[in-house]
């Protein structure tokens, strides 16, 4: 899969993306990242990439042309590639759509800056505009980082694990149980007496239990959505937990 990200400060991406799973990614062939500096598609000897805003205001905005140059010369005649804008405004960014990106071979990134990018750019040049939250950032290089190193991780062969990712929180719509590992005892703290038990079906129940228990605790939401059985909603009836009726349910 191929990532192509627009961007004012390349610079930013020297780091994050060269570590750990991404590294590994990328080394394997599994990924391609390609970091493009929007300003060497400005014209004039000053190359700029931004202006004030028509109608006045604070702030300045990011030009068009400089992007649509940018997009047109990194595609070339390639059709049907997602052009994704990252802009407070977008679509939610989560694990579904995180898992509807990693369906595309290749995705392009433009990361706005100050006041935002020229309406022309959203209007006719992005396909999709994706926010990571409901706050303010400098500009879509994190939300970039963000996708790029959600989406890989669904990508076959990118962990070590193949059923890693059917296991992370918000895989199934519910958080993820606790964990531990050794000491058995730190400090007076012993990891609970299942985990050591060997007994696979008792383990597998503890983490489902904990994992609902966890979700009811801290976002409560994430259950009306989330694949529950009726022995689920058993668990979660005796915790206190006063579900719609309409619940969906895997049984």
């Amino acid at each position: 899969m191929r990532f192509d990200v627009l961007t004012l400060f390349p610079g930013m991406f020297t780091g994050p993306l060269e570590e750990s799973i991404l590294k590994r990614a990328q080394e394997r062939g599994i990924v391609s990242i390609h970091i493009h500096n929007i300003r060497d598609y400005a014209t004039g000897r000053h190359r700029i990439t931004d202006d004030a805003p028509y109608g006045g205001g604070g702030g300045m905005v990011m030009k068009p042309e400089p992007i649509f140059a940018a997009v047109e010369a990194i595609l070339g005649d390639e059709k049907n590639v997602p052009i994704i804008l990252l802009s407070p405004q977008g679509r939610l960014f989560t694990h579904e759509v995180a898992k509807e990106l990693s369906r595309h071979h290749r995705l392009v990134l433009i990361c706005g800056r100050y006041e935002g990018v020229d309406e022309r750019v959203r209007e006719h040049l992005a396909t999709d505009e994706i926010s990571i939250g409901d706050y303010v950032l400098s500009g879509g290089e994190l939300a970039a980082m963000v996708i790029i190193d959600a989406v890989t991780r669904l990508l076959p062969g990118v962990l070590g694990d193949p059923g890693a990712t059917f296991e992370d929180s918000y895989a199934w719509g519910l958080l993820e149980y606790p964990h531990y590992t050794r000491p058995a005892v730190f400090r007076g703290w012993a990891v609970p007496e299942v985990l050591l038990s060997g007994n696979h079906a008792a383990i597998a129940r503890w983490r489902r239990e904990q994992a609902l228990k966890r979700t009811l605790e801290r976002r409560p939401d994430l259950l009306e959505k989330a694949r529950l059985t009726e022995e689920d909603r058993a668990f979660l009836a005796r915790l206190g937990w006063k579900g719609p009726s309409s619940s969906r349910s895997d049984t």
